[in-house]
């Protein structure tokens, strides 16, 4: 199993991200594609096999992993003269521990032992922390 991480661009919260996914959904739908978050990328990853086989996205956003969607689905497609890849999402959004991460272009692989824990899994009060809280801890290294 192998993850992948990626810049979550334009977005400033989880909220954030989850409005547009929302958003893109309708208009999948609309369009009469499968109605799931997608994230369109240039490169298709060589070792799909192996995200495919349990792996999420795990998402940086202003700095921060904050939150994880398992990757359902790869697909390369044309685009031109060239192709793009569409990483298939599970809507589902989960919160991960914060960890600092600075910034870098496309996407990179992440191995599962360097992945961020989710909150579910560390007590009822870690998911309670309001994230604007969980970002400042992460900041100044208190988290």
């Amino acid at each position: 199993m192998m993850h992948i991480i990626k810049l979550c661009v334009g977005a400033d919260s989880v909220e954030d991200l989850a409005e547009w996914q929302r958003r893109q959904i309708i208009f999948r739908r609309e369009a009469g594609l499968s109605a799931v978050p997608v994230c369109n990328t240039r490169m298709t990853p060589a070792k799909a096999d192996a995200v495919l086989a349990g792996g999420s996205l795990y998402w940086v956003i202003r700095g921060i992993i904050e939150v994880r969607q398992a990757i359902t689905g790869i697909e390369t497609l044309p685009d031109g003269a060239r192709t793009r890849c569409e990483f298939l999402l599970d809507p589902a959004l989960v919160r991960v521990r914060p960890v600092r991460r600075r910034a870098f272009q496309g996407w990179r692989y992440l191995a599962p032992g360097d992945a961020p824990s989710d909150l579910a899994g560390q007590g009822a009060s870690a998911g309670d922390v309001p994230e604007e809280l969980a970002r400042r801890l992460v900041e100044i290294g208190a988290w």
